[in-house]
């Protein structure tokens, strides 16, 4: 009879990143990553949560800047510091998770190898053996990311195995798309990582967002959710402050040092790293918490009716 491993419902050590891209530099932020990688792992942490297209930056220009000109400058150097995957770079990430034995949710600018312009908002899933298990490409870019990014094109699976339960993972405003929720609730994950840019304008208080939407994310699928947040650097404020007023609202925004969110299963803020200068949030998560809440309300299972839905899919 074949036998399958036992989930233990463990406690863990979670890394949450909270800092800064190196802004269109693939080589620095690459590096960066990998530096975060070590330290969190030296930390004690099982996991480390990466934000959205940290390498090489989220590309939030198009919210500021006209298309054209500066804009297409830099979707060029975005373009020129993508990630392939496989590529070195995210070889050189996996390998600093084997070596210091730690899984990973890396959020990258993809271009496709060989290309000359197609590029996906991506997050990569990496096991502690430093083995690259799964690529989550944002299903629909939002607003000025359709500039840049295609629609998401590896389906709708967006977790991945680890020694200690299963880790999804979605990013920005798919956290608060419900379709992707459930995606990420039939495979019943114990952390959900939610990456998400340093700021999206000013029309939009993107921490309160965040909160929000991950707070609501994090009670209907019964898990822990891990929320990384970019911040703001002086090299993109210098690139898209096209008026004093530009630049007075952003580094008005990156004096704030909005950070990274811990979130329990019922909804409730555990850890948040707001006004730190530490890049990392550590916090500790006790697996056990998900299963009451779950045996209450399982999205997944006893708590859905898909049979009755089906036909708003016809």
């Amino acid at each position: 009879m074949q036998t399958t491993t036992r989930l233990e419902f463990r406690k863990i050590r979670v890394a949450v990143v909270q800092a800064e891209s190196v802004f269109l530099d693939i080589d620095a932020t690459a590096q960066l990553a990998c530096e975060l990688i070590a330290d969190a792992a030296q930390r004690g942490a099982d996991l480390i949560a990466f934000p959205e297209a940290f390498i090489p930056t989220f590309p939030n220009w198009y919210e500021t800047l006209p298309e054209g000109g500066i804009a297409r400058s830099l979707d060029k150097r975005l373009f020129l510091n993508s990630v392939e995957v496989p590529g070195e770079h995210i070889a050189a990430i996996a390998e600093a998770c084997r070596s210091s034995s730690i899984s990973a949710v890396i959020g990258i600018n993809e271009r496709v190898n060989g290309t000359t312009g197609t590029m996906y908002n991506s997050q990569v899933h990496i096991t502690r053996e430093g083995i690259i298990v799964g690529t989550h490409r944002k299903y629909v870019p939002t607003t000025g990311e359709r500039q840049v990014h295609a629609p998401g094109n590896t389906g709708y699976y967006n977790a991945f195995q680890t020694d200690f339960g299963t880790v999804s993972s979605l990013i920005c405003g798919e956290n608060s798309n419900p379709l992707a929720q459930y995606a990420a609730a039939v495979s019943y994950p114990v952390v959900h990582v939610a990456s998400w840019p340093f700021y999206f304008g000013p029309f939009l208080p993107m921490h309160h967002v965040i909160h929000t939407a991950s707070a609501g994310l994090a009670y209907s699928l019964k898990c822990f959710a891990l929320n990384s947040v970019s911040r703001i650097s002086e090299a993109y404020i210098d690139a898209v402050a096209v008026t004093p007023e530009d630049r007075r609202y952003l580094e008005e925004q990156r004096a704030l040092k909005k950070g990274a969110l811990v979130i329990n299963p019922l909804g409730q803020v555990v850890a948040q790293g707001c006004g730190q200068d530490d890049n990392l949030l550590i916090a500790d998560i006790d697996l056990s918490d998900v299963i009451i809440p779950k045996l209450v309300q399982d999205t997944a299972g006893h708590y859905n009716r898909p049979e009755i839905f089906a036909e708003l899919f016809k």
